[in-house]
């Protein structure tokens, strides 16, 4: 789910032990880029991601209002909780109650985000 993408949560203690088995041997910075490249392929595509917002946005701005995405996580698909949210739009860009989800969707799949 999209919240365990967004850096800045704590994982759980025996995530991070499941994760470690994974790596082939010590864990250095190599070993951890491609653990983590590994976990974060499972993802949609970026143009997926993009769609699934452009769906809800009859402008086609790039924005969408803050209350209408939380709307929409909360109430569809796999829902999500209030701390999940709260988690969420810490790494969102959201300004004055817009969510610019073009940005958005290259923040999620870690794309470089300064030509948007």
């Amino acid at each position: 789910m999209l919240p365990s993408l967004i850096i800045g949560l704590t994982p759980e203690e025996n995530s991070l032990k499941e994760m470690l088995k994974e790596c082939p041997g010590q864990l250095n910075f190599t070993g951890f880029l491609t653990i983590f490249g590994d976990k974060t392929q499972g993802t949609d595509p970026e143009s997926t991601i993009l769609s699934a917002f452009q769906m809800f946005d009859a402008d086609n701005a790039g924005e969408l209002p803050e209350e209408y995405v939380k709307d929409l996580l909360m109430n569809m698909g796999d829902n999500f909780t209030p701390d999940e949210i709260k988690q969420t739009w810490k790494e969102a860009p959201i300004s004055g109650g817009i969510v610019d989800y073009k940005k958005f969707t290259k923040i999620i799949k870690g794309s470089d985000t300064d030509n948007v």
